[in-house]
């Protein structure tokens, strides 16, 4: 028997499905947030967040921006190699840990 996993990405405001949605995080009172959000959705979001933003007060790093400033996250996120290895036939899991192979396949494609 052949299985076939289809997985659709919709954006949490409004529904609509795209292959464009991407997950955002935010923190508000001490709660942090998760997103998936269309580009136009997100640009609302940055649209309402920034006068705030701009006028707030850096506090802290999140984890990935301190990853980011010790050099460990380096190249695409996994959210790009995953959109990228379910287009080229990869199963691969929503969170954790791309597989070193996905990577190095999506490295080789570049």
């Amino acid at each position: 028997m052949v299985q076939k996993i289809v997985t659709l990405f919709s954006d949490d405001l409004t529904g609509t499905e795209s292959d464009e949605v991407s997950t955002h995080r935010f923190s508000l009172n001490g709660v942090n947030y998760e997103i998936d959000l269309t580009p136009e959705n997100y640009d609302k979001l940055d649209d309402a967040l920034r006068p705030f933003i701009e006028s707030g007060r850096k506090v802290g790093r999140t984890k990935e921006a301190s990853r980011a400033r010790r050099g460990a996250v380096d190249g695409p996120s996994a959210e790009e190699v995953r959109a990228w290895a379910r287009e080229n036939g990869y199963e691969v899991n929503d969170r954790g840990r791309v597989p070193k192979e996905v990577r190095d396949a999506f490295e080789a494609s570049r």
